[in-house]
């Protein structure tokens, strides 16, 4: 009988498991090579093999992990005769999901708190495809005639603002934290369906 494959795929799994529990834990300053491998009950020399390098895992697996989460989700919701809530649902379901499920993905990929963060080819795959998904949602109201005059990609940018800043206020834990207990959702929901209404009512701004 031949040995079993030492860094498979269930490693893999079992060391993107340990590092993001190790950040979400103790942020960045508690990840180490030797750390994550002790935690996944294997070698840092699984991590090399795997991974190629501390970075590899740390900053590409994890953040394409934020971002193949949110790809997989909006792809799960698929789409009904309402646009509005469809979008709605990508904000509120998925995105909000990855902070409250993951929020050590989301420090990395979208809060950027890996010094010197740069994303190599498959994150940068990876979030493009999240992307292309948003957009494609975007396009839904456009189609529908509830974006006047903006264009989607315009559109698309500000609404994963509106995203970005309602998961930086509930990550600290403060402003969202003023509002009734089992609140957070419905300001969640409010402050999209807010901005998408204001998409149809807008006008151009004259120079």
């Amino acid at each position: 009988m031949g040995r079993p494959r030492e860094h498979d795929e269930h490693t893999r799994a079992a060391l993107r498991a340990a590092a993001e529990r190790l950040v979400a834990g103790g942020g960045v300053a508690a990840f180490s090579v030797r750390a994550v491998a002790d935690q996944a009950g294997t070698t840092t020399r699984a991590v090399y093999s795997l991974f190629g390098s501390k970075d590899g895992l740390l900053v590409d697996a994890l953040a394409q992990g934020a971002f193949d989460y949110l790809t997989e989700g909006i792809d799960a919701l698929g789409d009904t005769d309402d646009p509005v809530a469809d979008l709605i649902a990508v904000g509120v379901s998925v995105f909000r999901g990855l902070v409250r499920e993951h929020p050590a993905l989301y420090r990395i990929a979208f809060q950027r708190i890996v010094p010197g963060f740069r994303a190599g080819p498959e994150v940068t795959a990876a979030r493009q495809r999240a992307w292309a998904r948003l957009t494609a949602k975007i396009q839904r109201l456009k189609d529908a005639g509830l974006l006047d005059h903006r264009p989607v990609t315009e559109a698309a940018v500000e609404f994963n603002a509106m995203l970005e800043g309602l998961a930086n206020a509930e990550l600290r834990g403060r402003a969202l934290s003023l509002l009734p207990e089992g609140a957070e959702e419905e300001a969640w929901r409010n402050a999209l369906a807010t901005l998408i209404r204001g998409f149809g009512a807008s006008q151009p701004v004259m120079a």
